[in-house]
């Protein structure tokens, strides 16, 4: 596999059709019109090829949110094949490098919104995720979850007791990834019980990478 980062101003509509095909017949449903917006409004795109196959993607963005270092994953799929673990790996090792060039000597808050509990795996290695099983959210954490809730459409439509986020109508970006093996962490399932993914839903997750980590380059695990 291969993998690239680029400004999203460099994608060209041939790209945008090849991303759409990913999940033309399959929720979310991502299409060329929503791609086009993802471009507008967030600044890297990564893609990790298979030979010629393109096999998933990301937009993101890396900024400081209140001063603070931020890869904020605004969107990211994954093909749903036997090498699905590896691809979500490759783009956040991309991602990750990138962020350690942005903000070196830096611990870095890595937030997105999921729409299953697979999607947990992308915060496998960091420290303090919020939520986490058995664990009580503080006040600073709510308020993480709004500031990131925010800079995802909307401050006032995220609950920041369950951090559940809708935004409707239309399609919602967020992490697609389902695992092909491996265990996905215990009990998150908890935290999606009644979640409606087809109706904008999502679960608002963040955790940090730890200054250290990112410059031992093993994230993810």
């Amino acid at each position: 596999m291969t993998v690239s980062t680029k400004d999203t101003t460099a994608l060209s509509d041939a790209e945008l059709a090849e991303m759409a095909d990913l999940c033309v017949d399959r929720e979310p449903n991502f299409d060329i019109g929503f791609l086009s917006k993802q471009r507008e409004d967030w600044v890297l795109v990564t893609q990790v090829r298979e030979g010629n196959k393109l096999r998933g993607y990301s937009f993101c963005t890396l900024e400081r949110i209140g001063g603070t270092p931020s890869l904020l994953v605004g969107l990211l799929l994954v093909d749903r094949n036997a090498k699905s673990d590896q691809t979500l790996k490759s783009i956040l090792h991309d991602q990750f490098r990138r962020a350690l060039l942005a903000f070196p000597d830096e611990d870095v808050l890595l937030g997105s919104r999921l729409t299953s509990p697979d999607g947990f795996r992308a915060f496998t290695g960091l420290e303090d995720v919020v939520p986490r099983l058995g664990y009580k959210p503080t006040g600073e954490d709510r308020a993480w979850g709004r500031r990131l809730a925010k800079r995802f459409g909307s401050e006032k439509s995220i609950d920041d007791k369950t951090f559940i986020m809708t935004v409707s109508p239309g399609p919602v970006g967020g992490l697609d990834y389902t695992a092909s093996k491996g265990p996905i962490p215990d009990g998150v399932e908890t935290f999606f019980v009644g979640l409606k993914p087809q109706k904008g839903e999502r679960l608002v997750v963040f955790g940090w990478a730890m200054a250290e980590s990112l410059a031992s380059g093993k994230l993810p695990k």
